[in-house]
């Protein structure tokens, strides 16, 4: 299985931060630590931690102490990992807000109309973030799950997402990030993404064609508050050998547009 969700780029300067009484970097660096964690199955030793975080492995260590005495992380012989009780952070997010809750229903809907998975997410800097997921018996090559994270750039929830960005907002994310191509369809210009994400805004929905993984197409659509504010997006993802473009947009697009308007009367905020 092929699995995308990369940690983002540290921003170091948050823990060296200097002249701000209210910034506690104690706590910065703690954080980074535990983010250091996402991209490994197996034990992470001292040096990783401080070569991933740039921190001094004293400092390295005395995150990881604490950690390990409030029980979201522990020591064995072949290094640091994490505990169960880490999963308690993000639940707090989830129990914070509605969507994902109101959304399921929803996005149980699309598979079952569609026979495919169906996603919701949000944009997190230069990423999207799947908050919920409805995923249908099928074997595909790119494991996600609720936590996931990918490249906003070359992705159908990320394109629809990023269309909603203001212009200087948009103008920024172009500026900070790193592009890489995943397949030889992937388009990385600064140029030909902003026609894409141009179009995206005013036809209200995209479909991305095998520009992340070759043989995955997905179809996303923006999802709006009852202000019409774009606060998530939802999509599709389909076997490029099973499901035509002309299927996508004749079948299953009308679908997820419904679903996505059904959820809008549930937002109230």
């Amino acid at each position: 299985m092929t699995e995308f969700s990369a940690p983002k780029a540290i921003d170091k300067s948050n823990l060296f931060r200097k002249g701000d009484p209210d910034f506690m970097t104690s706590l910065a660096r703690g954080i980074e630590v535990i983010r250091a964690f996402s991209d490994t199955k197996t034990g992470v030793n001292m040096s990783a931690i401080s070569e991933r975080t740039g921190l001094s492995r004293a400092v390295a260590r005395r995150c990881l102490y604490t950690l390990s005495e409030m029980g979201y992380v522990r020591r064995d012989l072949d290094g640091y990992y994490l505990e169960p009780k880490i999963l308690s952070l993000s639940q707090t997010y989830f129990s914070s807000t509605s969507l994902p809750a109101l959304a399921q229903e929803h996005l149980d809907h699309v598979k079952e109309s569609t026979g495919e998975s169906c996603s919701l997410a949000i944009l997190d800097e230069h990423e999207t973030v799947y908050i919920a997921r409805s995923a249908a018996r099928r074997i595909m090559a790119v494991s996600l799950g609720i936590g996931s994270r990918l490249p906003a750039y070359c992705t159908s929830l990320g394109r629809v997402l990023l269309a909603a960005l203001p212009p200087a907002e948009l103008d920024n994310y172009f500026g900070t990030i790193k592009r890489k191509a995943f397949t030889e369809r992937t388009r990385t210009t600064q140029r030909d993404l902003k026609a894409i994400i141009d179009k995206t805004r005013e036809q209200g929905f995209t479909i991305v064609d095998q520009e992340l993984e070759i043989g995955l197409r997905s179809l996303a659509v923006p999802v709006r508050n009852h202000n019409g504010v774009v606060v998530a997006a939802m999509n599709v993802g389909v076997q490029a050998s099973r499901v035509s473009l002309s299927d996508l947009k004749r079948q299953t697009l009308p679908v997820l547009l419904s679903a996505s308007e059904k959820l809008r009367s549930q937002l109230i905020c």
